[in-house]
């Protein structure tokens, strides 16, 4: 295995980790909710804060990996959220439990968009499009692990057992990355078509570069689908997928895993055929976001009620087809860095990934508001509760998709330095 692909390797099971925590409250909301005697509003916010925390790590975040690279600060990361894990699973109440999952937030904020900005400077543009799929399709083995596997370990041991168990791991892959990842190849090992770290020109000021990424149209036109998209995603697949499929439709926990667990099936192998979908099959980021979005828009409609009458293998295709749709987002990251010069790439990645995770937040404690307003019976809310919380985050997926219809285009740059500067 070639050095990048190393590099890759360890950047992957870090993400898994990240990925785990981020859509892991699905499965185990029933038992927060007994075991800290949470309402659905204080559900709602729990699984929302981290991605509030999350979303505001971005603004500093990208500046500082464009100044000083990913390894130091995906290792700090690291650490931040082994403290985090452990902190959920010795939560005696919510305001420790919000705690842990700010600290979560903060630290697993780092481990996608520090990666991106080294896979720049180890990969060629068009190799990008292709890993940044690839290390999402391997990091949602996280998104597969927190649904079905999880129920089980929580069966078996308790949702703090489970969460005691994998808070461990964070701190040991953390370590792995500091010792064997670098930021840029020397002069000597940089892969054909990839300038080496000395040649990339320097990194802008902080205020000018977000200056350059929010003065762009089509950046905030990429910024509001962005938003949506995972709106949607994480409405479903990180939270109130799971109360849905149990209250409304009568399934257990484990039957409710296992069609979430179709949904991280989908997303997986959507995520690795992304790349080649962009880059050979319809040639543009822009049209495989629009196709891919206004498919995961009708399958959401589905949410609204007609799903309660599909049988339990037509559902389980169903959650498989949201997640290999869904994956179409991925495409974001690419364009954002397409959009910008690579002094600015970090900035710009996790600009637009503010929007990714503030959506999330934002439809998550939205939702839990909106299911509250609505009386709780023996068996769980009523179907109205989450077919107009659906509504909501559907509606502005929509009107995100009409608008982007109006957004440029972008490609793969070339690899020379001219386009490397901020005046390219």
């Amino acid at each position: 295995m070639t050095k990048r692909w190393q590099i890759f390797a360890a950047l992957a099971i870090l993400y898994i980790l990240a990925y785990f925590y981020r859509v892991s409250m699905a499965v185990i909301a029933h038992d927060l909710t007994d075991s800290l005697a949470l309402s659905a509003t204080q559900l709602g916010t729990l699984s929302g804060v981290l991605f509030y925390a999350f979303a505001l790590s971005q603004l500093p975040l990208g500046p500082l990996l464009d100044r000083f690279g990913g390894r130091r600060l995906i290792s700090i990361a690291g650490v931040i959220t082994a403290v985090g894990s452990l902190l959920f699973a010795f939560a005696p109440g919510y305001p420790a439990a919000l705690a842990a999952r700010i600290l979560l937030g903060i630290g697993t904020s780092c481990v996608l968009m520090g990666s991106y900005k080294i896979f720049i400077n180890w990969f060629t543009a068009r190799e990008f499009v292709v890993v940044a799929g690839l290390i999402m399709a391997v990091g949602n083995l996280g998104n597969l692990s927190a649904t079905a596997p999880l129920a089980l370990l929580v069966g078996k041991f308790g949702w703090r057992g489970a969460f005691l168990g994998v808070g461990i791991l964070p701190a040991a892959v953390t370590v792995l990355v500091f010792l064997l990842v670098r930021d840029s190849p020397a002069a000597d090992e940089a892969p054909e078509g990839v300038p080496s770290y000395s040649a990339t020109p320097p990194p802008v000021d902080t205020l000018q570069g977000w200056l350059v990424v929010f003065s762009r149209g089509s950046f905030w036109l990429l910024a509001l689908l962005a938003f949506f998209w995972y709106a949607n995603y994480m409405v479903l697949q990180g939270l109130w997928g799971g109360p849905y499929l149990m209250e409304v439709m009568g399934l257990s926990r484990s039957a409710a895993g296992s069609l979430l667990l179709c949904t991280a099936l989908g997303y997986i192998v959507g995520s690795l055929l992304i790349g080649r979908v962009s880059n050979e099959l319809l040639k543009s980021r822009k049209m495989t976001l629009l196709v891919g979005q206004g498919l995961f828009l009708a399958l959401m409609t589905l949410m609204l009620g007609p799903a309660e009458h599909l049988s339990r293998t037509v559902l389980s295709v169903v959650f498989f087809l949201i997640g290999l749709v869904v994956s179409s987002g991925v495409m974001i990251y690419p364009m954002a860095k397409e959009m910008f010069p690579v002094t600015i790439s970090a900035t710009a990645m996790t600009a637009v990934n503010f929007f990714v995770l503030t959506g999330a937040a934002v439809a998550q404690q939205l939702t839990g508001w909106y299911i509250e307003r609505f009386p709780r019976t023996a068996t769980g809310y009523p179907a109205a509760a989450y077919h107009g919380a659906f509504l909501l985050s559907i509606v502005g997926l929509a009107v995100a998709i009409s608008l982007f219809i109006f957004a440029g285009e972008t490609g793969p740059v070339g690899d020379n330095l001219a386009d490397r500067s901020v005046d390219a």
